[in-house]
């Protein structure tokens, strides 16, 4: 502002004073409620300190978002097209913000007080000003983190794509939004909106090319912001049925130092620009939105991997197990036509074990297939998913198995544990079934302090530990992995005639540094 000097300088009555505590209290009531009632009062207040001053008029015109937009006039200024003398024109601010223009009409007797009420007005302009801005940046804050909360350990890239989309959408105010993955020239590989129905978007074709306006903020490694896309020289034009779009905000995406994409939000709500702030507010958010896209992508190729791992590990399963044991019985089979006329009892004993064979072989396919079922891993937890191996189980092998979980509170396990124990169980009622020759199995799991152990039992024939197996039996070699790369352990405890304890023993909370190797956040 023109004036220097200090409102604690001046001196005012107690009426004007009262007047600027009134202007104080009405702002922060017409920004909560703008309605003409509280208008009214904070035109009053404005008309008492304008008075109280022994000025004859005052025109304030206030525009300083997030504080609402408000003109008040008093005096000789209420009529905008009358001509007065001694009219002093103000630039209200805080700091390097203006905040509003006032006008001031004063005899010239009155200089001095014409600058205490103009100092006075923007130091309550600017106060107002100040805790709107406070409290916009708690909301603003409050919202960024229920968006990224909305998004973190998100682990399928289609889902966790689309609701970035949606959530900035909402964390801006626009009226859509748009994410496009750009690929390595820079062009746009995927195009996910928000904001506009299937329909609609099905009506205008095919993904944008990345010409125009999209394609220079694919290319820029900064925001954009553009008052309104028709007027700007580097549109490129919208495709049939396109909605009218003005406004717009692009933000780039990046992670681990490399593009991966940008955001786009079109029309500000309810109307205007998109400002500073919100061009902020989508920066801090595209980081975590960065993120949460490299570790979905982790995600998926590590499932990759472990789909290629599983169906190696199940190839050479059923190489070793199953298609032997059908190759045995296509040769016992042979010579059972010439056996059914010389020696018809050996002939008959001959195909009752190869249907007996086949019989093993069916339950054993079978076991391999329910091994494969994704949905095990969706039902209720660890116990949920050990009670259905243990269900199925029993279908395919008749070996009765009990099941005892009640000793154990999954209730904070990770997925990741719950998912390997699981699969070890898998494996080794798998054993089993194939081995064991067992009449009666358990599955036992408990919780001791900060380990859980996982103990899969059966009553078979046993194996001597101190004999090599053979390189085609992996079971054992899947499970201690899978211990493994828990930081658990696992122990075998089996001899001939005795049966077999599998016992695995894993932390409850994963070590820190594994989670780092996935790239969880």
């Amino acid at each position: 502002m023109t004036s220097t000097n200090s409102l604690a300088n001046a001196n005012q009555d107690s009426t004007g004073l009262l007047g600027l505590r009134e202007v104080s209290a009405a702002l922060d009531h017409w920004q909560s409620q703008p309605e003409p009632d509280v208008y009214a009062q904070l035109a009053e207040a404005f008309d008492r300190v304008v008075s109280s001053s022994g000025l004859g008029g005052g025109h304030l015109h206030l525009d300083a978002p997030p504080l609402m937009e408000v003109e008040l006039r008093s005096g000789s200024l209420m009529d905008e097209t009358a001509e007065t003398a001694g009219l002093r024109t103000y630039q209200l601010r805080f700091g390097d913000r203006a905040l509003a223009t006032l006008q001031l009409n004063a005899p010239p007797a009155a200089v001095f007080s014409v600058d205490e009420c103009a100092r006075g007005l923007e130091i309550v302009i600017g106060a107002a000003w100040s805790r709107a801005r406070a409290g916009q940046a708690s909301e603003e804050l409050a919202a960024l983190d229920t968006a990224t909360r909305g998004i973190a350990g998100v682990l399928d890239l289609d889902r966790v794509l689309q609701l970035i989309t949606d959530r900035v959408r909402e964390l801006a105010h626009a009226q859509y939004a748009a994410l496009g993955i750009v690929d390595q020239e820079g062009g746009i590989d995927r195009f996910i909106t928000s904001g506009i129905n299937r329909a609609d978007r099905e009506r205008i074709g095919a993904l944008p090319h990345g010409h125009g306006l999209l394609g220079v903020i694919a290319r820029e490694s900064h925001p954009v912001r553009v008052h309104d896309i028709d007027d700007d020289p580097r549109r490129y034009g919208f495709p049939a049925h396109h909605p009218p779009m003005h406004s717009l905000l692009g933000v780039p995406v990046g992670a681990k130092g490399r593009s991966v994409g940008r955001l786009y939000l079109t029309n500000k709500q309810p109307s205007g620009d998109f400002t500073p702030d919100d061009e902020r507010l989508v920066e801090m958010f595209a980081l975590h939105a960065g993120i949460a896209i490299e570790n979905a992508r982790l995600h998926e190729q590590v499932q990759r991997l472990a789909i290629v791992d599983e169906r190696e590990r199940i190839g050479r399963d059923l190489h070793d197990g199953i298609i032997q044991s059908i190759y045995a019985v296509g040769l016992s089979l042979e010579d059972v036509p010439d056996l059914m006329q010389d020696e018809p009892e050996v002939a008959r004993a001959r195909v009752e074990r190869a249907i007996d064979s086949l019989d093993q072989s069916i339950r054993d396919i079978r076991n391999f297939i329910f091994g494969l079922r994704p949905e095990l891993l969706e039902q209720a937890g660890l116990v949920g998913g050990l009670a259905a191996l243990a269900d199925e189980f029993r279908v395919n092998s008749m070996v009765d198995i009990d099941l005892e979980t009640a000793a154990v509170d999954e209730s904070d396990l990770p997925s990741e544990v719950v998912a390997q124990l699981l699969s070890i169980a898998r494996e080794a009622l798998s054993n089993i079934a194939r081995h064991s020759r067992a009449t009666q199995g358990s599955v036992h799991i408990e919780a001791h302090g900060e380990v859980v152990e996982l103990i899969v039992a059966d009553n078979g024939i046993g194996f001597d530990q101190s004999k090599p197996r053979s390189a085609g039996h992996q079971g054992l070699l899947n499970m201690r992995a899978r211990a493994a790369s828990m930081a658990g352990r696992l122990e075998v405890q089996s001899e001939p005639g005795f049966g077999t304890r599998i016992i695995v023993s894993v932390p409850r909370r994963q070590p820190s540094s594994g989670a780092a190797d996935r790239g969880d956040e």
